[in-house]
C-alpha cells in the first residue's frame, strides 16, 4: 500500500513536470515574433569611443517556430507583425511653384521581418505597439511635405508613381531605424487652393473637348459610311439573292417542265418502241406471207403458167397451121371477092358520078338564085331589108304574144285595166327589136316607121305611129290577132326568088 502511494506520487510528479515543461514551450504564429530575453549578448567595442558594450544577440527572436522559455531566468515578449493601413493627410503643403495644396495618401506599414528589425521595433514599440500608427503617419507626412516642396503641382499630378517612390525613399531611412517597413504608398488626392487645378485643366479640357468633338464627328462619319456600306452590301446581297432565286425558279420551272414532259416523252418513246416492234412483226409477217405466196401461189402459178405456155405453144403451132391453111383458102376466096368488089365499085363510081353531076347542077342553080337575090338586095338596099322585116314581123309579134296565149285565165290588177297587157306585149316587141338592132347595127324601129310612112303616103293609110302600135295589139282572149299584122302588106320585094323587088 505505501508502495502504491509512492508510485502514484511519482507518476503525478512526473505528469506535473511534463505539464510544466509543456507550458513553457511557446509556438509563434505566422504574424508574430517572439523575443526571448534573459541572457547577455556578445561583448563588442565601440570603435569611436572604445567603450565595451554588449550587442543584442542575447535577445532571441523566434518567428514561425517554437521555443522553450526557461522559467525564472528567461522572459517571452510577443511583437505583432501584422500590416497596418494608414491614411495620411497633409493640409496646406507648399509646392515648388508656390501653390498651396492639400494631399491625401494611403500607406501600408508593418514591423520588418528580419531579426534586427524585430529587435529595433521591440525596443521602441514593445510596450506601446498602438503608437506605431501615429509615429508612421508623422514620418510619412514629413516626407510628403519634403517631396511636395521639390515638385510642382503639375509634376505631382503628371507622375504620381514617381512621387510615391520619392516619398517612400524619403521615409525609408526613418522607418528602417524604427524597425518598420513601408510596403505600399499611394497618393489618392491632391487639392490646390482656388481654381488652380480647374484652370490648369481648362486648356486640356478644351483640347479634349475639341478632340472629342472631332472624334465624335469622325465616328458619326464612319458610322454613316459604315451604314451606307452596309446598305450597299445588303442591296448587293438582295440582288444576288434575287438573281439566285430567279435561277432557282428557272431551274425549278425547267425541272417541272421536264417532269411534265417526261410522261409524254416516255409514252412517245414507248409508243415508238411498240411501233418499231409492230414494224418488225409486220416485216416478219410480210416475209412470212411472201414465203407463203412463193410456196402456195407463185410456184404453183409458175408451174401452171409453164403448163399453160406449153399448151399455148402447142395450140399456137396448131392454130398457125390451121390459120395458114385457112388463110390460103381465104386468100383464094378473097381474090374472087376482090374481083366482085371491083366490079361493084365501078358500078357505084359511075352512079356516084351521075349523082354528083346532078347535085353540082342543082347547087349551081341555087347559088345563081342566091347571087341574083343578093344582087337584088344590094340594088334595093333598105327596101330589101324592109321586105324581110315585113315577112318576119308577124312571127316576132306572135312569138312575143305566145306566152300570153298559153294562159287559161288572166286577172289584171292595174289601174289601166286590160290595156296594160297590150302595153306589156308592145314593150316586149319593142325590146326584141331593140336587141336585134343592137346586134345587127340597124335601127329596125326607124325602118318600120319609114315603111309605114311610105305606105301611108301611097295608100292614105294610118300614120306610122298607129302602124307601130297596131303591130303589138293583142286580142281580148290574150292571143294576138293575126289579121292585124297582115292588114299592112309588107312593102318591098316578094318572097319569091324569081321576081325582083317592087315598090309599094
Amino acid at each position: 500500500m505505501p508502495t502504491l502511494i509512492a508510485v502514484g506520487g511519482l507518476i503525478a510528479l512526473i505528469l506535473l513536470l511534463v505539464l510544466f515543461v509543456l507550458s513553457r514551450i511557446k509556438v509563434a504564429g505566422p504574424n508574430e515574433a517572439f523575443i526571448v530575453t534573459g541572457r547577455k549578448g556578445r561583448q563588442v567595442t565601440n570603435p569611436a569611443t572604445g567603450q565595451l558594450t554588449h550587442d543584442l544577440s542575447g535577445q532571441k527572436v523566434v518567428m514561425g517556430a517554437s521555443v522553450f522559455v526557461m522559467p525564472v531566468v528567461q522572459r517571452l515578449a510577443v511583437l505583432d507583425l501584422t500590416s497596418r493601413q494608414l491614411a495620411v493627410s497633409v493640409p496646406a503643403a507648399i509646392a515648388k511653384n508656390g501653390i498651396r495644396c492639400s494631399l491625401e495618401a494611403v500607406a501600408v506599414v508593418k514591423v520588418g521581418g528580419q531579426e534586427d528589425s524585430v529587435r529595433a521595433a521591440a525596443q521602441r514599440f514593445l510596450g506601446q505597439q498602438q503608437d506605431i500608427d501615429h509615429f508612421t503617419k508623422e514620418v510619412l507626412a514629413g516626407a510628403l511635405r519634403a517631396i511636395v516642396g521639390r515638385l510642382t503641382v503639375e509634376e505631382i499630378i503628371r507622375d504620381r508613381a514617381t512621387f510615391a517612390a520619392a516619398v517612400t525613399e524619403e521615409a525609408e531611412s526613418s522607418l528602417t531605424n524604427q524597425g518598420l517597413v513601408l510596403d505600399t504608398f499611394q497618393l489618392q488626392d491632391i487639392q490646390a487652393e482656388g481654381n488652380y487645378l480647374a484652370d490648369l485643366g481648362r486648356p486640356e479640357a478644351a483640347r479634349a473637348a475639341k478632340d472629342a468633338a472631332v472624334a465624335e464627328a469622325a465616328a458619326r462619319r464612319e458610322a454613316e459610311q459604315a451604314r451606307l456600306k452596309a446598305e450597299e452590301e445588303i442591296a448587293i446581297a438582295n440582288r444576288v439573292l434575287a438573281l439566285r432565286q430567279a435561277e432557282i425558279q428557272a431551274e425549278t420551272d425547267a425541272a417541272a417542265a421536264d417532269a411534265a414532259a417526261a410522261g409524254p416523252i416516255a409514252q412517245a418513246a414507248r409508243d415508238q418502241e411498240v411501233i418499231a416492234a409492230q414494224e418488225q412483226v409486220a416485216t416478219r409477217r410480210a416475209a412470212l406471207k411472201e414465203r407463203e405466196l412463193d410456196t402456195e401461189v407463185r410456184k404453183p402459178a409458175d408451174a401452171q403458167r409453164y403448163a399453160v405456155e406449153q399448151e399455148a405453144e402447142a395450140s399456137r403451132a396448131a392454130s398457125i397451121a390451121a390459120a395458114e391453111a385457112e388463110a390460103r383458102g381465104v386468100e383464094l376466096q378473097g381474090e374472087s371477092e376482090r374481083r366482085k368488089r371491083e366490079q361493084l365499085a365501078e358500078a357505084i363510081r359511075a352512079e356516084g358520078k351521075a349523082s354528083a353531076d346532078a347535085t353540082l347542077a342543082a347547087g349551081e342553080a341555087e347559088a345563081e338564085a342566091m347571087r341574083l337575090k343578093a344582087d337584088s338586095y344590094s340594088a334595093y338596099g333598105e327596101a330589101a331589108v324592109l321586105d324581110l322585116l315585113a315577112a318576119a314581123l308577124p312571127d316576132i309579134v306572135g312569138a312575143a304574144a305566145a306566152p300570153m296565149g298559153n294562159i287559161e285565165k288572166l286577172t289584171v290588177i292595174s289601174t289601166d285595166g286590160a290595156s296594160d297587157v297590150t302595153r306589156q306585149v308592145t314593150s316586149t316587141v319593142a325590146q326584141g327589136m331593140q336587141v336585134a338592132g343592137d346586134l345587127t347595127g340597124i335601127d329596125l324601129q326607124q325602118l318600120v316607121a319609114a315603111l309605114v310612112a311610105r305606105r301611108g303616103a301611097d295608100a292614105g293609110a294610118v300614120p306610122a305611129a298607129a302602124v307601130s302600135a297596131s303591130s303589138g295589139t293583142a286580142s281580148s282572149g290574150g292571143a294576138p290577132a293575126a289579121g292585124s299584122t297582115a292588114a299592112s302588106p309588107a312593102p318591098g320585094p316578094a318572097a319569091s326568088d324569081d321576081d325582083g323587088p317592087t315598090e309599094g
